[in-house]
């Protein structure tokens, strides 16, 4: 299963449009997306404007691949939880954000993480057609990445300030 979502900060309508439209194309039945109180509706792709903490946590553990904007939040659950990721940043100059920070997250991610980046909605359908790909060659998941700090660094910060005047 594919799972969508856009998170919380509102409608992705070109998200959501983008993989309905490669959904349709692909011939997929399997995806299911969270796309928020947005007008436009999906006509290839399951589809509900939210879900409940508890639903949402046993559809991403279920997915193999998601896709999402690039947020901080689901690129962190995704990497702790060894799932595949598809992101496409929401654009300010688009009004999808107030600023361009997850173009910088997305890029973070991409290089430190192997988290694949769609600038647009046609690197969005080649990043799913790759990604997929891959997926059914694959028979390894993704590894686990914790996102937390050591406990070496844990254990020098604490030091640090116990011994601050």
């Amino acid at each position: 299963m594919i799972l969508v979502t856009v998170g919380t900060q509102g409608p992705f309508d070109r998200l959501i449009q983008a993989v309905d439209r490669w959904a349709a194309a692909a011939g997929r039945s399997d995806i299911l997306a969270q796309i928020g109180p947005q007008a436009w509706k999906p006509s290839h792709i399951r589809w509900t404007e939210f879900l409940e903490p508890p639903a949402f946590r046993t559809a991403f553990e279920d997915a193999e691949i998601i896709v999402s904007h690039a947020g901080i939040g689901t690129l962190v659950a995704a990497l702790e939880l060894g799932k595949t990721i598809v992101v496409m940043p929401r654009l300010a100059r688009l009004r999808e954000h107030r600023n361009d920070h997850q173009v910088a997250t997305a890029e973070h991610f991409c290089r430190k993480h192997n988290v694949r980046v769609a600038s647009n909605e046609g690197d969005l359908a080649g990043a799913l057609d790759e990604t997929v790909r891959m997926a059914t060659k694959e028979l390894i998941p993704a590894p686990r990445t914790s996102l937390l700090p050591s406990s070496t660094l844990l254990q020098s910060v604490r030091a640090f300030i116990e011994a601050s005047p």
